[in-house]
Order: structure tokens, then sequence, then C-alpha cells
């Protein structure tokens, strides 16, 4: 453990890409299994482990030191595991960070354990590691690993220690399970490439490039396809049979999670081998329902028959990337394409469409056709070059993606959060609300969305200044401001929803703007954004 807590340490406070990946790569070839696999696991967000809750940590704590220092500790740190691995008290004699359990000790022993003999186990690890290796370890079984390494940084970090690309790792990845012992043999030569022919695994996605229409004019559009960018979420379907004639049927989203349990519908409709790409979406009668009701189905554990009733979901297609156990990534777009019709011709799966292909002549007409993608609810268009392989990543040319233009609003700031990592000193989580009146007749703010990325270093510097200096109330690592600044707040659309105050809520609001010239008087108020819902 002592080893994977100075590797998120050092993480922490690395800022370059290079630097992040030279870390991972010399703690992949100098730990053992199986520690450096579950520590891979716990990068990627693949480790299947028993987590302790914060405020177990948090009464372990304010057992031992004296709730009042820890709660004004807490206060100014901003981050619970820094906190409590700082304020953990040493114990005279015990404390052997040489000795300490090591990370498979760990993730094995904390699954093992019972839910009454986890605080005890907890404490007694605590006390026999020093203040680094504690943080690490309350990072982990908090599930609050936030270093800077995305899922694809540490699979880029292995592929670089085996002199693969990348894409090579994500293409046997989820035929293994943590800690990978196989995938790391295979890399150091020791074991030849993993067999998958027989394994529901998924492909790297291919991704598209932002662009606008001044871009666009520098090619030529009889040259490309359009189609449709669908607002729901990108999947990807794997149906192949195993060794014993069984078919495994997947559903992967664009990070390769399985998502398949969450969806049964879609996999009671799946009885065919292929592997297709496509977007999940809420479907009624034929009409693609708004991403609000297809957010009532995501994250679930388990689905009950009334939202199954309700909110049916469907997957309108993309493409098509293996058919009949053949390998179609390597032909033109234009050819899969024909292959898919053909495939959905005479296969006919229920709870799967075809993504329609745009007729158009020129940038300017296809132009035309984007303006009417917000009446439709739509997001915006795809471009494809008809030419191109269906490659992993995102290649910089053969597919782009031109959005709507976002929606825009002026809110007050009305709460600020600490952030996390090296966001952990300023207050960079920012809550915003407009103007309603309320019961008496008097206007006030109510909350319609919150932020935390769309400004520079700099202004950041400048927001956490303006926030310490206009506090009003404090709540934790939350702080009460003011009303007196207002953001211009771009947004890609507004649904209605229950769970806030203003009966509203953003879909990716970011900063545009700090308006440090505008009144608050001026700020928008909630009828306008009620006037946008779709």
């Amino acid at each position: 453990m002592k080893a994977f807590a100075r590797l998120l340490d050092a993480l922490a406070f690395q800022s370059a890409r290079n630097g992040k990946l030279q870390l991972l790569q010399e703690y992949f070839a100098t730990t053992p299994d199986p520690d450096r696999g579950y520590a891979l696991a716990a990068l990627a967000g693949d480790l299947k482990l028993r987590t302790a809750k914060p405020k177990l940590i948090r009464e372990l704590v304010t057992e031992r030191v004296d709730p009042e220092l820890f709660r004004l500790s807490y206060d100014f740190v901003g981050d619970l595991a820094e906190t409590a691995a700082l304020m953990w008290p040493a114990t005279e004699g015990h404390c052997d960070p040489d000795g300490s359990p090591g990370l498979t000790d760990i993730v094995e022993g904390l699954n093992r354990l019972t839910r009454s003999d986890t605080p005890e186990q907890i404490a007694d690890w605590l006390d026999r590691m020093d203040a680094t290796t504690r943080w690490g370890l309350l990072k982990l079984i908090t599930g609050g690993l936030r270093v800077g390494v995305s899922a694809r940084l540490a699979k880029t970090a292995l592929a670089e220690l085996g002199h693969v690309a990348v894409s090579e790792v994500e293409e046997v990845w989820h035929a293994f399970d943590p800690p990978y012992t196989e995938i790391f043999a295979w890399l150091e030569g020791r074991d030849p490439v993993p067999d998958i022919s027989k394994a529901p695994t998924f492909r790297p996605l291919m991704l598209a490039n932002p662009v606008d229409e001044s871009e666009l004019l520098a090619f030529d559009p009889t040259a490309y396809f359009a189609e449709w960018k669908w607002d729901g979420i990108r999947v990807q379907v794997v149906s192949q049979r195993d060794g014993n004639g069984t078919l495994q049927k997947r559903v992967y989203s664009r990070t390769g999670d399985d998502i398949g349990d969450t969806f049964p519908d879609i996999l009671d409709g799946i009885d065919f081998e292929a592997v297709l790409d496509g977007e999940l979406l809420v479907v009624r009668d034929g009409v693609v329902a708004p991403f609000n009701d297809l957010q009532q189905r995501l994250n679930r554990k388990r689905v009950d028959p009334k939202l199954l009733d309700t909110h049916p979901a469907h997957i309108r297609l993309y493409d098509m990337l293996v058919a009949a156990g053949e390998d179609l990534r390597d032909l033109p777009l234009r050819d899969r394409r024909v292959r898919l019709e053909d495939w959905f011709g005479k296969t006919q799966p229920t709870r799967f469409d075809l993504s329609p292909i745009l007729d158009f002549s020129s940038w300017d007409a296809l132009s035309k056709i984007r303006a009417g993608a917000r009446d439709s609810g739509i997001e915006g268009l795809m471009i494809k070059q008809a030419d191109s392989a269906y490659q992993a990543g995102r290649p910089r040319g053969p597919w782009f993606k031109w959005k709507r233009d976002p929606l825009l609003a002026d809110a007050v700031l009305m709460y600020a959060q600490r952030g996390h990592g090296k966001r952990s000193s300023f207050y960079s989580d920012y809550t915003f609300g407009c103007w309603r009146q309320d019961s008496n007749g008097s206007d006030v703010l109510v909350p319609v969305g919150k932020a935390y990325f769309g400004f520079t270093d700099e202004e950041l510097a400048q927001l956490d200044r303006w926030v310490r200096n206009n506090t009003t109330n404090r709540f934790g690592p939350v702080r009460e401001v003011e009303p007196g600044l207002v953001f211009e707040v771009a947004f890609d659309s507004i649904h209605p929803s229950k769970r806030h105050k203003s009966g509203v809520a953003m879909r990716f609001p970011r900063i545009h703007r700090i308006r440090w010239d505008k009144p608050i008087e001026e700020a928008d108020r909630l009828e306008s954004l009620e006037a946008l819902i779709e």
C-alpha cells in the first residue's frame, strides 16, 4: 500500500501528461503482481471494492481527536482523506510503515470483512501507516481517487510498458478481471497475445472532433456523410457466442463500462451476433424523448417494471464493427453502412433502428438543416468522411461534430464549494440562481445550476477571493455568499426537474463569462428559462 500511496501522491502533484505517464510506467514496471493489477484497476475505475462511507471515517477520527478541531481543520483543508490522514494520532510503537499491509491485503481483506468488523480493521490499518500511506488508503476506500489520471491514461501507460498501441490493450481489457495478471504477462513477453475470440469484449470507439462552418469550407461536401447527433449516450452493443456456444450479450458505454444490467429491455431484444455502434435513447411511439427521460434510467442498480414501461430504451444505430465474426473496421464507412443496412433489413431487431443519412449538396444547405436541430430536440450534426476506416480514439480529420449553438443566461452566484485535488484550497464549484417572485410578491433567487469550469486559473483566484470576502454563511466546505456577482452561463438545454427548488435543471452548464460589470438586478428571471424548456 505504501508504494501505491506514494504513486497517488506523486500523480496529484504532477500536472504534465508525460510526467504522469512516466510515474505510472515506473510503478507498473517495478511493482509485483497482484498489487500493480489492483492499482491499475483502481486508477481505471474498474476495481470492485467495498468502500467505506465518509461518515465512518469521520466517526473514527473524531473518536481519537477533538471533534471541533477536526471540523475546523476539514473546513479549511476541504479534503476528508487529507484531513483524516494528517490528524490521525500516531500510536506509540504501533506504527510500522515498512510492515504496513500491502495493496492486495487491503483490497482482498476489505471485501472479506463483515460490516461490523470494518471499522476496527480500518482503524488498525491506519494505526500501522504513516500519513501519506493513510491518505492513500482513505482515498482508495472512500472512492475518491482524483489524481488527474483517466482510465485511458492508465491504459496508455500500460500499453507503453509493453510497446503496443493503447487500442490493443483496450481490445483485451474486458476479457479479464483485476488484477490483470494475463495482460501483464502478455505485455512483458511471458505469454502470447490473449485470445479474446470467445469473449464479448469492447472495441474502442471512434470519436469526432468539434468543427465550425468556417473550417468545413475547406472540405468537399460530396466526400462526407451527415447524420443527426442524437441527444442520448453513445453505446456499443456486443453479442457473440462463447466457447460453449452460449450467446454473450453486452451493452457498453463510451468508456467501456458494462451498463447492460441497467437496460434489460435492450438485452432482451438482442438475438443476433454482431458488434454495433449507436446511441442509447428513450423512444416512445417512434419519438425520441428528451435526455432528461433517459437520465431516469441511468446509473440504477435495479430498474422496476414501471420504469421499463414508461421509459422504454432504444438504440439508434450508426455503424457496424463486426458482422458474423468478420471485423469490418478497416472497411470504408460507405461499405460499413451498406453492410449495416443489409443486416438490419434481414434481422429487424426489436428496440433498434438506423440513424438516417441526411441529404445535402453543400455546407450552406447542411447549415440550414442544422438550424432546425434545437426545434427537433437534437444536439446537432455528425459529419463523417465516407471513405474513413473505423479508428480507435479521436483521429483528426475523418469525423466531426457540429453541435447546435449553446443557450445563454445571466445568473447570480449563490453558493461556492471547495474543489478537489489541486483545487482543494479554492472555492471552485459554483451554484447560481435566477430571480422569481415569491408568495409575498418579492423577488428571490432560486438555484438553477452548478458549474466548475469555464474560467482560467487567474479568474479562479479572483473568484476565490471574491467568495471569501463576501461570505455570509458556512456549511462545512460550502459558503453562502452575498448576492453580488453575475455569471453568463452557457448550457445545452434545460429540462423540468422535481429535484430542484426552481423546478428546472440545466444540461452541461459552464461559465461562459464572468460579468463583473453587470448589476444582479439585470440577471435573468426563472420565467425566461422555463420558456426554453424543450
